[in-house]
């Protein structure tokens, strides 16, 4: 599988995803639910006569529809829509991170692989310097001192590629947990593509708050607390409610007329709710502007990061040429019995150390370009975030 293949069988697998669709289902139920208005109230009293002047029963019926729902319900839906397409960009937001994670312990594993391959290859060098060494000093061929330094190197090795095996261990582990697997289970990753220096990244620090699903989400946010604000303004219309009424009397007078019902207000005029929704306007914003400038500063970190990456790993890869040159020459002046097997194995080691950290900075360029991804926004699929305007700047009570 592809590093990106593993991302995409952990968006479809990973056990903490699994409860999104029931919240995205939650957030449209309350799209319906405000979409309702309240059922109107129906009335009906009847008294029977039992004595007195009076010539009949009485009887009244009454119907009453409360008014300010229907005066909130537009900015209602608006809040309730906006909160559900911010539930929707968030969860897109947790699956992008979840695949990211996912590409970087599959992409950890591929380089760990490397690591470890190139560490036992040294060591079985050392290990056969070390054995034909042994035989020498054992026939009295050479000195014990000149033994003691493959041993060391030896230990070193191997301490070395243990650390690597634990690692790569651990990264299949995490890996395996995210992809809803047993820890136990392996499958072959395809070797990643070397990453290219960013190109220009202004116009894509510029135009991140299209991609990002979290900051569409905190866009959403705002708009569903601009749309809050506005049924709280709309609710200081005090309380009031139409009615129609149809009463009889004990004398069979008969009368029908409307009425109404409002509350005075006189001390609640929801001022504490028009103040904490636009607090919480405020606050979005503001949320809003520090992930835009975090991401903008991240991202802009990680490029001067990665250019600097790739002029120290062409400058690595230069080192492994002429390390490896050096190297072919070391053993030919050994064959020839001009060169000892320990500045033999000092020339062998000294490339596999300059290949090592070659490879130490491709695998540190690598993991960058995908956090540099993850802070952009890039590679997420359009049509699966709609694209909104930046809440604009607040200026207080901007709806009144």
């Amino acid at each position: 599988m592809s590093v990106d293949e593993v991302g995409l069988l952990a968006v479809l697998n990973d056990p903490d995803l699994k409860s999104e669709q029931g919240e995205s289902d939650a957030a449209r139920a309350d799209v319906v639910q405000a979409t309702l208005l309240p059922n109107p109230t129906a009335g009906f009293a009847y008294g029977q006569l039992l004595g007195g002047p009076g010539t009949a029963s009485s009887a009244a019926v009454s119907l009453a529809e409360d008014i300010i729902p229907i005066i909130t319900r537009d900015a209602r839906v608006k809040a309730a829509d906006a909160r559900s397409r911010q539930v929707d960009a968030s969860q897109l937001w947790r699956e992008w991170q979840i695949a990211q994670k996912a590409r970087q312990l599959a992409l950890d594993i591929s380089y760990d692989d490397r690591s470890i391959a190139l560490t036992e290859k040294e060591l079985s060098h050392i290990a056969a310097a070390r054995t034909k060494a042994g035989k020498a000093v054992a026939a009295g061929n050479l000195a014990l001192g000149a033994y003691a330094p493959l041993l060391s190197a030896a230990s070193a090795q191997e301490q070395a590629l243990a650390a690597l095996r634990l690692q790569r261990l651990k990264n299949w582990q995490a890996l395996d947990a995210l992809l809803g697997l047993d820890p136990s289970v392996r499958f072959a990753i395809a070797p990643p593509t070397a990453p290219a220096p960013p190109a220009a990244i202004e116009p894509l620090v510029a135009s991140a708050h299209e991609r990002r699903p979290d900051l569409a989400a905190l866009r959403f946010g705002y708009d569903s607390a601009e749309a809050d604000v506005r049924v709280a303004i709309l609710s200081q219309f005090p309380a009031f409610s139409l009615n129609g009424s149809y009463l009889s009397d004990t004398t069979s007078i008969v009368s029908a007329g409307p009425g109404a019902t409002f509350a005075l207000p006189i001390f609640d005029r929801n001022q504490a709710g028009v103040s904490k929704t636009q607090a919480t306007r405020q606050m979005l914003q503001a949320q809003y502007q520090a992930r835009l400038d975090a991401a903008a500063a991240a991202a802009r970190g990680l490029s001067a990061q990665m250019l600097r990456l790739f002029a120290d790993l062409a400058k690595a890869r230069s080192a492994v040429r002429s390390s490896e040159s050096l190297a072919v020459s070391a053993r030919n002046a050994y064959a020839q019995g001009n060169l000892d097997q320990r500045n033999l194995v000092d020339y062998e080691s000294t490339a596999f150390q300059q290949e090592l950290q070659a490879l130490a900075l491709e695998r540190q360029m690598a993991e960058d370009a995908i956090l540099l991804e993850l802070e952009l926004g890039l590679g997420l699929p359009p049509e699966r975030l709609a694209v909104r305007p930046p809440p604009p700047p607040d200026h207080g009570n901007r709806l009144l």
